[in-house]
């Protein structure tokens, strides 16, 4: 069976798409789920930066490192070789608008995923919470939906 990658998008690729990327793969992991895999990129990213230290530690405090993690500028390829592709907000899905296979986070789960750069450790936590929640819808809606159940 040939390899189905969801792919995050937000607006810098350092705090939220990040976060989306270690979590839906640590589920996916998790639940033994095989073929589906996950990346993410950034509208405006800064290619040769870093995740946002606010968003590591949010992820290490649920034991997900991202030490590694490089932001990535989304391109036409990227998505391509994608199976769908999730936007953290309405507003970014419209940027776009146009292109197949391009949902929001609010169409899947029914919210947008707000933007925590610059703020408290206590934004970024409730990011990361949010953020779990539609990791867990999207697992629901897409990939057990598109597996039929199987794992």
């Amino acid at each position: 069976m040939k390899r189905r990658k969801i792919l995050f998008v937000c607006s810098g690729n350092t705090c939220r798409s990040p976060m989306a990327e270690a979590i839906l793969r640590s589920k996916i992991k998790e639940k033994k789920i095989k073929w589906w895999d996950v990346s993410s990129c950034g509208l405006f990213a800064e290619v040769g930066g870093t995740i946002s230290p606010n968003s590591r530690q949010a992820l290490e405090e649920i034991g997900l490192k991202a030490d590694k993690f490089k932001p990535r500028q989304l391109s036409q390829s990227i998505m391509d070789r994608s199976y769908a592709v999730i936007c953290m907000t309405e507003k970014q899905k419209q940027i776009l608008e146009g292109c197949a296979k391009v949902y929001s986070v609010k169409d899947l789960c029914g919210f947008d995923v707000p933007d925590p750069y610059g703020q408290s450790i206590d934004v970024y936590r409730a990011t990361r919470d949010i953020i779990s929640r539609a990791c867990d819808i999207i697992i629901q809606k897409i990939i057990l939906a598109e597996d039929g159940g199987n794992k």
